[in-house]
């Protein structure tokens, strides 16, 4: 059995009895022992949910955070407004029936009948993801609102149209605001925020979510993403302040209502909860159960498994509504965050493990290719933590996948290339920046993919490569566990191993005969906040 940590009761010490510990391995699970004195690091329960949402978003939009008044007293009959949403990047995975956004909606559609406001519109902010498909917007905005709106007043953006995205001016750094043609010649613009990291909402969701090319190359870029300490802290991230010089200029030309929310991390329905717990606290019938999962999934191919874990929505709860100014708040926002999934730990590691499951942001119903594989590792997990990462400097990071080499061809062309033709050449991000940014950015054919399919930008693969940059910067090495080919590892710039216990000895070269090792116990994710 492990003890609980004197500095955590979310934090196991492995003892020489400890059970093992699985680890996610893209649409499998594997199950490592791990040294003993070991730290395992668990995400929190799920806080309780609110009970009546709607209610909860009345509140908020009758009592806004800031100076401004509440949401009735902007609405007057003749006026133009628009309503701004998340697109289907977050949750992951998606939540169930009724989405949160499909809930706002329906409160703040019917505000706006209530007060005479007709000319409506609503934008999904996409910036340069892929347009969502029909099934996917019904899904999140509910049948009632899908079939009255969709595609006239309810509809993709398309950040490539020139006609329907207009420049309004630069910051005082030079940075362009580009915007919705739309959004900009709006009296009031409402956005519709759904919190899962504390890196989404606040100005990022009009800097970034409503942006094109021009206005986004200014800080999804190496320099910015290296000088930004922690993607997750809005306070220390330059990424986030671009953001907000470029929101701010937006504010001059139109008024803008936020409505943020909370989720807690209830990912996996009652029957699956157990995923979540201490392996030394599984029944009997726990065990059995993940027996007979490993078992299933053994036997199924990897696009069937694909499918299954894609079509299984998570159980999250909405545990904050907020509204009103942007940064008051969207600071509201981030403090149900930090409280749902900061875990205190006592000082940084030698050593962090975690497994890279089937899902990020980027692959929703896909394939997670090996450029995901690496954002997920180096951009996303690396990035969960306040106040310093969990891995110490120079540190090592071991991580479970099979790194296969599968990419698809309809949500992400321009990756294929990128991998196939980019990545031979280089892995230095201010070369690739320099060499190729632009010509995938403005490639005909990958705008039209965009533009008219169901592809991200051709310029998305070199972000995702970006993003990862803190954290290849941090780190002295990367060793995957369980790579099916030697290609793609080496093609990312990581050394392989066959276990975890392989890359632990791999690691005591760097580190000694017995390095402090800590695993991230998750999804559901779990953010350290390091003493």
């Amino acid at each position: 059995m492990s003890r609980v940590s004197a500095h955590s009761p979310h934090v196991r010490i492995q003892e020489e009895d400890s059970p093992p510990r699985y680890l996610h391995y893209g649409e499998d699970f594997i199950r490592t022992p791990l040294p003993a004195g070991s730290r395992v690091i668990f995400p929190k329960p799920p806080m309780k949910p609110i009970e009546n949402v709607e209610a909860a978003i009345r509140y908020a939009i009758n009592n806004p955070e800031g100076d401004g008044p509440p949401l009735y007293a902007r609405l007057k009959p003749g006026m133009k407004v628009t309503i701004a949403l998340d697109d289907i990047s977050v949750p992951l995975p998606q939540m169930k029936r009724p989405d949160v956004r499909q809930r706002i909606l329906e409160v703040v559609l019917e505000e706006l009948e209530k007060h005479g406001v007709e000319d409506v519109e609503m934008v999904i902010a996409l910036a340069l993801h892929r347009p969502m498909e029909e099934s996917e917007v019904e899904r999140m905005v509910g049948s009632d609102i899908f079939d009255k709106h969709y595609p006239e007043t309810l509809y993709n953006m398309d950040a490539e149209d020139e006609n329907n995205m207009v420049v309004l001016g630069e910051t005082e750094q030079g940075e362009e605001v580009q915007v919705v043609r739309r959004v900009a010649e709006s009296d009031l613009l409402i956005y519709a925020n759904v919190n899962f990291v504390p890196m989404n909402g606040g100005n990022k969701s009009i800097g970034t979510g409503l942006s094109g090319y021009r206005a986004i190359r200014h800080h999804h870029n190496p320099e910015t993403i290296l000088e930004s300490n922690s993607y997750m802290d809005p306070d220390a991230s330059e990424l986030y302040d671009a953001n907000r010089r470029q929101a701010e200029i937006l504010k001059d030309h139109v008024e803008v209502f936020h409505i943020e929310t909370a989720l807690n991390n209830k990912m996996y329905d009652d029957p699956l909860m157990f995923l979540s717990k201490p392996e030394e606290e599984w029944t009997g019938t726990d065990k059995m159960k993940f027996r007979s999962m490993q078992w299933s999934l053994d036997k199924l191919p990897r696009a069937a498994k694909r499918k299954l874990f894609h079509s299984i929505p998570a159980d999250y709860g909405v545990i904050g509504v907020h509204a009103g100014d942007t940064e008051p708040a969207h600071q509201k926002t981030l403090e149900k965050c930090w409280q749902q999934h900061c875990v205190e730990v006592e000082g940084q590691s030698d050593v962090v493990i975690y497994g890279i499951p089937f899902a990020s942001p980027y692959n929703v119903n896909s394939i997670l290719n090996p450029l995901l594989v690496r954002v997920m590792a180096l951009g996303y997990f690396f990035n969960m933590y306040r106040n310093k990462p969990l891995v110490r400097e120079g540190g090592t990071i071991i991580v479970a996948h099979p790194c296969y080499d599968d990419f698809d061809a309809e949500h992400h062309p321009s990756y294929i290339e990128f991998f196939n033709r980019i990545l031979p050449q280089t892995r230095d991000s201010a070369e690739m920046a320099h060499k190729w940014e632009e010509e995938f950015a403005h490639n005909p054919n990958y705008i039209e993919m965009y533009s008219n399919g169901n592809a991200y930008h051709g310029v998305h693969p070199f972000y995702m490569w970006y993003w990862a940059e803190n954290g290849q910067a941090h780190v002295g090495r990367v060793i995957v566990v369980g790579a099916e080919n030697d290609h793609v590892p080496e093609r990312l710039g990581w050394e392989t191993a066959d276990s975890v216990q392989q890359a632990l000895e791999m690691a005591e070269d760097d580190h000694g005969p017995e390095p402090d090792v800590s695993m991230l116990h998750h999804p559901p994710f779990v953010m350290t906040e390091v003493t």
